[in-house]
């Protein structure tokens, strides 16, 4: 059966849309258009790519569904730019897993994997004294000053376990587990939050613990001592792990409910 004019315009309309969104996706990707900047107005985006409104606007449409930018209708309106980051990257590997079913203990059993990988290298880095362990120590003071707050060092814990990932050299592994433990992050979180309404939150003692914990992967990263600084996280993961993994066995990883609260901006 033969397309109608309609029908054959339609398509034609598309196809421009998707080159539109394609080309600014690639500025975007490439840097030329910088994370939380304005795209071009409509008007321009038409002079310059020599197509119609519609084509346009289903050009945004695509990109905001992808997430690269947010309309804002109004007089200060505009189309803001969100380059792809790690959070965004985390959002969508955990809808991903979500969708697959997959529970709390096989994403823990992932990070006990790939996170003391990440200690070992931190601990391998030549600059790690200049680079890495200041900042591990100012995160080991302010989780320091919560311990009594079982919600509040539970944030400053996983903001240390995110720090020591994020110092990995490796690009490619760093966004990979980053993702990972911000996933994680999420289903720790609502565990802390079951917790703490039921009264049963891990005792003063048990926190005090896992600072310690914490204080010497510190120490066997600042001595350069790979072997031990894997052995240290591994056991430490394993043991903290077991608290959420108790509670949340038979629970499919939450995150398209973390849309708002962890992975996408405000």
């Amino acid at each position: 059966m033969e397309s109608t004019g309609s029908e054959r315009a339609k398509i034609g309309q598309m196809r421009m849309a998707e080159q539109v969104a394609s080309a600014l996706r690639d500025r975007i990707l490439e840097g030329g258009i910088s994370d939380g900047s304005t795209l071009p107005k409509q008007d321009e985006l038409v002079a310059e790519f020599g197509v119609s409104y519609p084509s346009v606007r289903e050009a945004l449409r695509i990109l905001e569904t992808e997430g690269f930018i947010t309309v804002r209708r109004g007089n200060r309106g505009g189309a803001i730019v969100h380059a792809p980051d790690i959070g965004t990257a985390g959002y969508a590997l955990g809808l991903t897993l979500q969708s697959m079913q997959v529970r709390v203990p096989d994403l823990g059993a992932a990070l006990a994997t790939l996170e003391p990988l990440c200690a070992a290298r931190c601990a391998q880095r030549s600059d790690r004294k200049r680079a890495v362990v200041p900042r591990l120590r100012e995160l080991l003071a302010a989780s320091e000053t919560c311990i009594e707050d079982g919600a509040a060092f539970t944030r400053a814990s996983r903001e240390f376990h995110d720090a020591v990932v994020g110092f990995d050299p490796n690009a490619t592994l760093r966004v990979v587990v980053k993702s990972l433990t911000s996933l994680w992050s999420v289903q720790e979180e609502a565990w802390a939050d079951v917790q703490m309404s039921r009264g049963s939150y891990p005792s003063p003692a048990d926190r005090a613990a896992a600072q310690q914990a914490h204080e010497r992967l510190v120490t066997s990263i600042e001595q350069g001592d790979a072997d031990e600084a894997a052995r240290l996280a591994g056991e430490h993961l394993t043991a903290t792990q077991r608290w959420v993994c108790r509670t949340f066995k038979d629970r499919v990883l939450d995150a398209a409910s973390a849309r708002n609260r962890m992975f996408r901006r405000g």
